[in-house]
């Protein structure tokens, strides 16, 4: 077992309403009258209200190249994790000399060294970390970090244990591409990270805080999926593959998974009273409450994360979790799940615990500390 000790969301310091971007966007994307009028309608029914960006809305247009743009992925991605990392470290009264192993992910830029590789002496990480880079999971990878985190830590009960998520989404958006997909990305994506500090059980019990513990996880990857969500890498950098079939897998999927990890563990729906789910568009948070019939407002810290900050890849689940941590008793079941390229899904069954708070409240959700 696992324990999930703190979670510190953060987000670059620009946000913009939605209509702010949209009215930016619109002459970068399209010059067709026709293509702007679809684009202003997809955004405005995203359920996104403001998000926050990693340059200034009046850099996108002027963007040139892939390089460029990941280079700035990689100056502001490594400030953003930086960021996210301490608040996490100090929201559990540890320092960055307690961190045995350290897993990065990102799907919106690359670098090597990786940005993880590049914070060890920025942090005072101690040099004989343990570190796994990971890329390619996409949304789905904050929840599967937690996961295999907490492989990791079943197999390593006396440490501690560091995921780290840095996505900058915005730095994707293709100038001259009307398709269906990049006006869909352009309206729906935010940029962010997030740091989620987890201790093995040993360790949990000695620092004494609480939060949810991970009592079991599950991985499926959905056959013949494998164009509904994706990268089409080429010369303009990341290029987004995005179908409207999204709904259709988890529909057809997501319920005998779901219910299948609950009833290992002698559990249903019913007893679950803390959901985290990817907040990946109004459609993707319909399908999950229709597949599981979830009762409304189950999926409502989702939805608020959602309007305020978009949809921020593999972060966006880990800001979910962040406004639930503190938000129930001890005894609270929680599920936690995610979607991304394969199509493939990872789900967290959660157990909050006992214990003693955290030494300083993690930023808020939305928070740009």
């Amino acid at each position: 077992m696992s324990r999930i000790v703190s979670v510190a969301p953060v987000l670059p310091a620009r946000s913009y309403s939605q209509g702010e971007i949209t009215a930016a966007l619109l002459a970068m994307i399209t010059s067709d009258p026709g293509r702007q009028a679809v684009m202003k309608r997809i955004h405005a029914s995203s359920g996104v209200e403001t998000r926050s960006l990693v340059m200034p809305l009046e850099r996108y247009s002027s963007l040139g190249s892939f390089r460029e743009s990941n280079d700035f992925f990689i100056a502001e991605g490594t400030s953003l994790a930086e960021r996210a990392i301490t608040g996490a470290l100090a929201s559990a009264g540890l320092a960055p000399a307690d961190v045995d192993f350290l897993l990065f992910t990102s799907v919106t830029g690359i670098a090597a060294p990786s940005i993880d590789a590049q914070l060890v002496q920025r942090l005072g990480l101690r040099p004989d970390v343990k570190r796994l880079p990971s890329f390619g999971l996409g949304c789905v990878a904050g929840a599967a970090g937690i996961a295999r985190v907490h492989d990791y830590l079943t197999g390593h009960p006396d440490e501690i244990a560091v995921l780290l998520s840095v996505e900058l989404c915005s730095l994707t958006v293709q100038a001259r591409d009307d398709s269906m997909a990049n006006i869909v990305a352009s309206g729906l994506f935010g940029d962010g990270a997030a740091a989620v500090v987890m201790a093995g059980d040993a360790r949990a019990r000695e620092l004494g805080i609480a939060g949810p513990d991970v009592i079991d996880t599950r991985s499926r990857i959905y056959p013949d999926t494998a164009d509904v969500i994706g990268w089409d890498i080429g010369g303009t950098g990341f290029r987004i593959v995005l179908s409207a079939g999204v709904p259709d897998v988890i529909d057809r999927n997501f319920a005998d998974d779901a219910r299948g990890i609950l009833a290992s563990h002698g559990l249903g729906v019913e007893d679950v009273d803390a959901w985290a789910a990817h907040p990946g568009g109004p459609k993707v948070l319909e399908a999950f409450s229709r597949a599981l019939d979830l009762p409304d407002g189950a999926l409502e810290a989702s939805w608020r994360s959602l309007a305020r900050v978009g949809n921020l890849s593999s972060a966006a689940v880990l800001h979910v979790l962040a406004e639930e941590l503190d938000a129930h008793p001890a005894g609270t079941n929680g599920l936690l799940f995610a979607l991304g390229p394969g199509v493939t899904s990872e789900l967290v069954l959660l157990r909050w615990s006992e214990g003693a708070p955290r030494a300083i409240p993690a930023p808020a959700l939305g928070a740009a500390a």
